[in-house]
């Protein structure tokens, strides 16, 4: 009995030794103090030192992609830093090449603030903000696809390029035990600053689309962080070729809705492709489009398509409608949006037909 009250007394004594140990430890090494934060070589922060670069950002109102809330697992967070960060950590080389990390690139989330630090974003980043909108639509597209409508509070409003993207906040609920950041790119008109439309698939398993797909009610709250991405419209003469799969049809659709807002004449045709007939979407809503933009041709493909679908158009995939329709697009420019593997193969094929490479403009869906 006085040897299990020794063994207990001992290792109460050591657990008691080591939380002092800690607790010092927290109050001395990890108590780096105020530091400065410079960004662009013009704006000046004092901030807490001691956390991971990306969350001192947000602390500051300072929002840079981050899919995977903070955990390096997404390579989205990439920063410039001129001084200051510390030595390149092992967790950041599968997402920053050598090259890159030359230029000083790191991930924000695993670059941390232990002394002054001067670092380089893109301007147009400080144009992102945080938005609490009311969800005002939920409704199923197709088996997998859900239209979310979003709408914010009078006195606020989103500013967006067609094409780019917004940053869902899925809190914690009861299949999911921590927060997490998913990117879904904005369907709707820009011209509109004060709603937000997306199409949202649903991924088995998927954090943020089971949320939607199974717990989010219209009249909820939804936390959104955005606009973000270099994905987007750019005026000129040239005729568009768009390609996009399954809900890569959201940013398309943002392009083609500030179209027509612009009563553009560009010549433009747009390559959807889907497997079957209850994975096609908005095909009533492109059709009036097609009626709105008198040099635009909609043009959906199934690639396995059922005798149920009773299917007369196109069959095949994107890229058998890029091969059998243009010859020449050395004069053309490009919008694809959809899977790496779609992407890929649509962009090794309009080079093939003289496309120069700078106009080939892409989002690729991870």
């Amino acid at each position: 009995m006085n040897e299990i009250l020794i063994s207990v007394l001992s290792v109460s004594g050591i657990s008691g030794a080591l939380a002092l140990l800690l607790s010092i430890a927290n109050k001395t090494i990890g108590n780096y103090g105020e530091m400065t934060l410079i960004i662009n070589d013009e704006k000046e922060y004092k901030v807490e030192g001691g956390s991971s670069l990306l969350s001192t950002l947000v602390d500051e109102e300072i929002f840079i992609p981050s899919a995977c809330g903070g955990k390096g697992s997404c390579g989205y967070c990439k920063v410039e830093v001129l001084e200051g960060g510390g030595q390149f950590l092992p967790t950041e080389a599968g997402y920053v090449t050598p090259e890159e990390q030359k230029k000083g690139i790191r991930l924000a989330c695993q670059c941390k603030v232990k002394e002054p630090i001067k670092i380089k974003i893109p301007e147009e980043l400080f144009n992102v903000r945080q938005y609490d909108y009311n969800v005002d639509m939920l409704k199923l597209l197709t088996p997998t696809i859900m239209h979310v409508g979003l709408t914010l509070p009078a006195e606020n409003e989103i500013n967006f390029k067609p094409g780019q993207y917004i940053q869902i906040l899925t809190p914690i609920y009861k299949e999911s035990d921590e927060e997490v950041y998913r990117a879904y790119s904005i369907a709707s008109d820009p011209k509109d600053k004060h709603k937000v439309e997306l199409f949202l698939g649903y991924i088995q398993d998927g954090k943020c689309s089971t949320y939607i797909h199974k717990h989010l009610k219209e009249g909820d709250k939804l936390t959104v962080v955005g606009p973000f991405g270099d994905f987007h419209y750019h005026e000129s003469d040239r005729e568009i070729v768009m390609a996009a799969i399954g809900t890569g049809m959201a940013p398309i659709m943002s392009i083609l809705k500030h179209m027509v807002e612009i009563k553009s004449e560009r010549k433009a045709t747009f390559y959807f492709g889907a497997r079957t007939g209850e994975d096609l979407f908005m095909m009533e809503a492109l059709r009036e489009i097609e009626a709105q933009l008198p040099n635009f041709t909609f043009m959906p493909c199934l690639s396995r398509p059922r005798p149920e679908d009773n299917w007369e158009g196109e069959k095949g995939r994107v890229t058998d409608l890029i091969e059998k329709y243009i010859e020449d697009a050395s004069g053309m420019e490009a919008y694809l949006c959809g899977s790496p593997v779609m992407i890929d193969s649509v962009v090794d094929l309009l080079k093939e037909k003289k496309m120069p490479e700078e106009h080939i403009y892409y989002d690729k869906f991870e």
